[in-house]
């Protein structure tokens, strides 16, 4: 819409060149107001993506020549599984923000010993915090249920303790699969199994009481493959606007959000309402276990998934709410089981694409 100066502003800037000069300055400091507002609600559309980054092949790149990829690429996320010397030092400075795991044998020494959560934080954590941004604390990937599953909330408590003692906010949690729930379908009847409630109870509320989300790992690629009578392929790769799942009055057209949605269900049943799920793995094998596993697959997967995530729209159940969305992984990785499991990189370890992904 067109704006008009009243006829007495009018007169005023005909007559007194002064103020023609600074109405002239505020329209340019309007414009360039305007203009940065702009592009920064533009650049704000990227979604919360990252990549899993890891590490078990005898012939991937150095960190920081991987550090250089993720720049020039355009990753701002990664997600470490364990604590890497020269990963940690390559990321310093690099803007990128980051997920840091421990190793799950770790476990029960940070369960039991406050001050070798203490020492792990101060050679780890302490070191690199001024220089580095790490988003959360993992403590214990898919160990529930299982027998170091025990361990999992006093280790994350002992850890909590050390960071706040070192003067570190950073909200620790813990990662699991989608083998903690019994109930996953329809998504708003997501029940944990009796044994993970078990766990997942006090897990939640600790999370809640901190102010952190749950890590959850996400594959439809493993739905499908376990069930491809029953499970459309367009409707796992995120290929199709069609209402697949009907659940009360929510519309699922894609598997990822009916999956989220059911561990967020989940969750809220065992009082954590307020407590958010993060996606901390998904992806889709380019080879390694028949036919659903091809280049063609991946790079619909998970260009269609970075796609989902910026367009800020949420889950069904969680309409607006940002993803946040770290997919699996960065390379092909060599000393992992044969199969699917070394076939989810997006680059090979010469660090050419395996196929393109426009982050």
């Amino acid at each position: 819409m067109e704006r008009r100066c009243s006829s007495s502003l009018q007169l005023l800037l005909l007559r007194h060149p002064f103020f023609v000069a600074a109405a002239i300055s505020l329209l340019v400091s309007a414009f360039l107001i305007t203009t940065t507002a702009a592009a920064a609600a533009g650049s704000g559309r990227q979604g919360l993506m990252g990549l899993n980054y890891g590490m078990k092949g005898d012939n991937l790149p150095t960190p920081p020549e991987v550090i250089s990829l993720c720049k020039s690429k355009n990753i701002t996320r990664l997600r470490l599984f364990d604590p890497d010397p020269a990963a940690l030092a390559a990321l310093e400075n690099s803007g990128i923000h980051v997920i840091l795991g421990c190793y799950n044998d770790d476990l029960p020494n940070f369960a039991a010993d406050p001050s070798s959560a203490v020492a792990w934080v101060d050679a780890n954590v302490v070191p690199y915090a001024a220089a580095l941004n790490f988003t959360y604390i993992d403590i214990g990937n898919e160990v529930i249920p299982g027998e170091l599953a025990a361990f999992v909330l006093p280790a994350m408590r002992n850890i909590d303790a050390a960071l706040r003692s070192a003067g570190i906010s950073v909200p620790v949690t813990t990662a699991v699969s989608t083998a903690v729930l019994g109930t996953s379908y329809p998504p708003s009847q997501g029940a944990f199994t009796e044994q993970a409630s078990q766990v997942m109870g006090p897990i939640i509320s600790f999370l809640a009481s901190t102010n952190a989300p749950l890590l959850a790992n996400v594959y439809p690629y493993f739905a499908y493959a376990d069930n491809p009578e029953e499970i459309r392929l367009d409707y796992a790769l995120f290929a199709t606007s069609d209402i697949v799942v009907q659940d009360g009055s929510l519309g699922y057209s894609n598997l990822f959000d009916a999956m989220v949605d059911s561990v967020s269900s989940a969750v809220e049943r065992l009082g954590g309402a307020g407590v958010r799920v993060v996606v901390s793995e998904t992806g889709w094998p380019s080879a390694g276990g028949g036919n659903a596993s091809t280049v063609d697959n991946a790079r619909a997967y998970n260009n269609n998934l970075i796609r989902h995530v910026n367009e800020k729209t949420g889950t069904p159940k969680c309409p607006g709410n940002d993803l946040e969305v770290y997919t699996f992984a960065l390379f092909n990785e060599n000393l992992k089981p044969e199969g699917t499991e070394r076939n989810f990189g997006m680059f090979y370890p010469n660090m050419t694409e395996v196929y393109h992904v426009e982050f």
